[in-house]
C-alpha cells in the first residue's frame, strides 16, 4: 500500500493530475441554444388559416348537408345529390382559384376559407367512394359504374370549364387573358 500511495503523490509532484497546457483541445463548448418553439414549429402562425378553414369547412358541410335532405337517395338509386355537390363544387373550384390566384390580390385567408374550408366541406368524394361500393354490394353494377365514370368524367369536365368560364369573364373584364 505504501508503493501506491508513493507513486500517486509521485505523480502529482509530477504534475501528472495537472491539467494540459492550453491548447483548447479540452474545452468543451456548450451547444448553442435552441430557436424560440414558435420558429421551429410547422404551424407557427397558422391559427388565422386553420379557423378559416374550420369555419368555412363547417358551412360547407352545412350546405351539403341541405341538399342531401333535399334530394334523398332510395336504395340501388343514382346518387343524384352527392352527383350534383362533386360536379357543382368542381365547377366552383375551378373557377374560384382562378379568380384568388390570376384574377385578383385576394386576402390570404380567402382562399383556405373558400377552397378548402367551404368547397372542401360542401364536396364528398369520400361518400361518392362508399356509394359506389354499396351500389356494387348491392347488385346494382350499372348504376354503380355510371355513377362511378360518370362523376369523375362531369367532376373533371366541370373543373375545366370552371378554370375556362372564370378566364374568359377575367379577360372581358380586362382583367386577364382566356386560355
Amino acid at each position: 500500500m505504501a508503493c501506491a500511495t508513493a507513486w500517486i503523490d509521485g505523480a502529482s509532484l509530477l504534475g501528472v493530475n495537472e491539467p494540459l497546457p492550453g491548447t483548447g483541445e479540452d474545452v468543451v463548448h456548450p451547444p448553442p441554444p435552441a430557436p424560440p418553439a414558435s420558429t421551429t414549429s410547422p404551424f407557427a402562425g397558422q391559427g388565422p388559416a386553420v379557423a378559416a378553414v374550420a369555419v368555412g369547412g363547417a358551412l360547407g358541410a352545412l350546405g351539403r348537408h341541405g341538399l342531401d335532405l333535399a334530394l334523398p337517395v332510395h336504395a340501388g338509386g343514382f346518387p343524384l345529390a352527392t352527383f350534383l355537390i362533386n360536379v357543382s363544387g368542381c365547377l366552383l373550384i375551378g373557377a374560384l382559384i382562378v379568380l384568388l390566384t390570376e384574377l385578383t390580390a385576394a386576402h390570404r385567408l380567402l382562399r383556405p376559407f373558400l377552397a378548402t374550408g367551404i368547397l372542401g366541406g360542401y364536396t364528398t368524394f369520400s361518400t361518392y367512394a362508399v356509394q359506389t361500393e354499396q351500389l356494387l354490394a348491392g347488385g346494382h353494377v350499372g348504376t354503380a359504374l355510371e355513377y362511378l365514370f360518370g362523376t369523375l368524367v362531369a367532376a373533371l369536365a366541370a373543373t375545366w370549364a370552371g378554370v375556362w368560364l372564370a378566364r374568359s369573364i377575367g379577360a372581358l373584364a380586362g382583367r386577364g387573358v382566356a386560355r
